[in-house]
């Protein structure tokens, strides 16, 4: 029988194998989190490139729910790529899933618009948007599982960690590839035809991991159990068809993972996309603030991997989830008067209140494409402003009466466009949306963020806290997912809770906040979503979730 890792001495422990595996493994998810970031990054033009037959704020929420279709799949990827994993192996499942990944994300950035093929343009970019998240699907749980059977007892939070960054790394990536794009083409030829570069060059970095992967060998652990005939005949069988295994799943998915996930989510895109979206900052200069903030915050997914090692992941995990709901709503705040001042200001001074009769208005995002928000004064009214990312109140009129926009203490009437037909009733939307951009200018509501005004340092350092947050819970997760399971089932056992968790409560997240967003006026509304299901996961953690660090994983 060959020796196996468990069988070298302890000097030899952390060699170069053991290097090389955790530098092989982690580049090849950086580039596999490159590829699925990418979509998330470009959202805003993907939405004028595939979803231009929609209004603007319905045709961003179709893009973000895209990018969360990719997620919406992951569970099911990690069942099939799961399942083979742990049958024929860790290495080789993860080769296919790379390459899967790769080439839907270099398809992305050839396929047509919607302006040249019409509505096969979305369809065929959903069609590659699942792709790739089937593909994501098998492939974290198989880089975890490989690099944590490789590492040394009491050392698995510190190298499963660097698995940790790469999801970072990857989105860093993504930035500065963007970023560069943008000041060499400029914005106008970046919007039009540069976007799609990012997407081609990544068939480039799919062919140096691929090479990567390929010198790999199997997992230790893994080879053992084959070599001995203990390896699972029905990995999903065991891994949820017995309550012994399934509880725990479930107590992975709400006790941690559900958390960790919306943490994760909400520090690094919810962010992003509030920059850009509500505050108006330009996307260039978000995403460097982002970026940096990033790079100051990566090495810790490594801290607290470490720390993790010597007093446990549970209270790792679940402090920041409960500092995440404690702290959001302030965090938010913050950035609001650091990156827009005048925005700020300008809500305080001069609050927006629309009155109207609620009955007439509609929930301002049509998951059909048709709604032009224009049958009531209130959708017109709530229409421009969910458009231009203002924070309103509303209050409520007796039926029959149109609906008034309050502007500090000035009043601007909404079109009743019943009583109009046609370019009557469009010359009376656009006379009111000019009369209401003036008087939103004239309180000092600006049209965008002025970089000079921004508190970049500031900025800066609230990103930084957002993503500290992340990098407490995402830091120790793979070492506990790892833990929890027994070998044979591992890879499928593992898969299903962190999927569902980040695919679905994770990769939901910024479509999910935007619509409650653009349905209340509130732009600090959407917290609401991560903040409960932080506080959520502390409570069930906090009860049932086992402490796992102690445990051996040769089971």
């Amino acid at each position: 029988m060959a020796t196996t890792y468990k069988e070298l001495p302890k000097h030899h422990r952390a060699t170069r194998r053991e290097k090389q595996v955790i530098a092989a493994s982690s580049l090849g998810t950086v580039f596999e989190w490159y590829d699925f970031y990418l979509y998330g990054l470009l959202a805003t033009y993907i939405s004028a490139q595939f979803f231009s037959g929609v209004n603007e704020t319905t045709a961003f929420i179709f893009a973000l729910a895209a990018f969360a279709a990719g997620f919406a799949v992951r569970p099911f990827g990690a069942l099939v790529f799961g399942r083979i994993g742990d049958l024929v192996g860790r290495k080789n499942t993860f080769l296919v899933t790379m390459g899967i990944m790769g080439l839907s994300t270099f398809a992305v950035g050839l396929l047509p618009s919607y302006a040249s093929i019409g509505v096969a343009a979305p369809l065929i970019l959903l069609f590659l948007r699942l792709a790739q998240g089937l593909a994501l699907g098998g492939e974290y749980g198989g880089a975890a599982t490989y690099v944590a059977e490789h590492a040394p007892e009491g050392k698995r939070g510190l190298y499963t960690s660097w698995i940790q960054t790469t999801a970072t790394f990857g989105l860093f990536a993504a930035l500065l590839v963007v970023i560069g794009f943008r000041y060499a083409l400029g914005e106008e030829a970046f919007a039009a035809w540069g976007w799609r570069l990012p997407f081609l060059i990544s068939i480039i970095l799919l062919a140096v991991s691929m090479w990567i992967r390929m010198q790999l060998n199997e997992s230790p652990v893994f080879q053992k159990m084959k070599e001995e005939g203990k390896t699972s005949k029905a990995p999903l069988t065991e891994a949820f068809g017995q309550w012994g295994n399934l509880r725990w799943v479930i107590v992975a998915l709400f006790g941690a993972v559900a958390g960790q996930a919306v943490v994760w989510y909400a520090g690094q895109f919810y962010a992003l996309f509030f920059l850009e979206k509500t505050l108006r900052v330009d996307g260039a200069t978000a995403n460097i603030l982002i970026a940096i903030a990033l790079a100051l915050a990566t090495p810790f997914f490594v801290v607290f991997g470490w720390l993790s090692d010597r007093i446990g992941r549970k209270p790792i995990i679940l402090g920041g989830c409960a500092l995440a709901a404690l702290t959001y709503f302030p965090l938010f705040g913050a950035l609001t008067d650091a990156a827009n001042p005048a925005l700020a200001r300008a809500q305080a001074n001069a609050p927006v209140v629309i009155a109207a009769h609620q009955g007439e208005c509609s929930f301002q995002f049509d998951p059909v494409g048709r709604n032009q928000f224009d049958t009531s004064s209130c959708d017109i009214a709530k229409a421009y402003l969910a458009k231009a990312g203002v924070n309103y109140d509303n209050a409520d009129l007796p039926a029959g009466q149109p609906a008034v926009v309050r502007i500090g203490a000035a009043n601007i009437v909404a079109p009743d466009p019943g009583g109009l037909a046609g370019p009557e009733r469009k010359a009376a939307i656009e006379g009111f949306q000019a009369s209401l951009k003036a008087g939103l200018a004239e309180a000092g509501y600006p049209a965008k963020a002025d970089n000079d005004q921004i508190n970049k340092p500031l900025v800066v350092a609230i990103l930084w806290a957002l993503a500290m947050l992340v990098t407490m819970v995402y830091g120790p997760i793979a070492a506990m997912l790892v833990e929890l399971f027994p070998s044979r089932i591992r890879y499928t056992s593992m898969s299903l809770p962190y999927h569902v968790g980040n695919g679905w409560f994770g990769g939901f997240l910024p479509t999910t906040a935007f619509a409650m967003v653009a349905a209340t006026g509130n732009i600090y509304y959407g917290l609401w979503y991560p903040v409960v299901i932080a506080a959520a996961t502390v409570v069930i953690g906090l009860f049932f979730l086992p402490e796992t660090f102690r445990r051996n994983i040769d089971r």
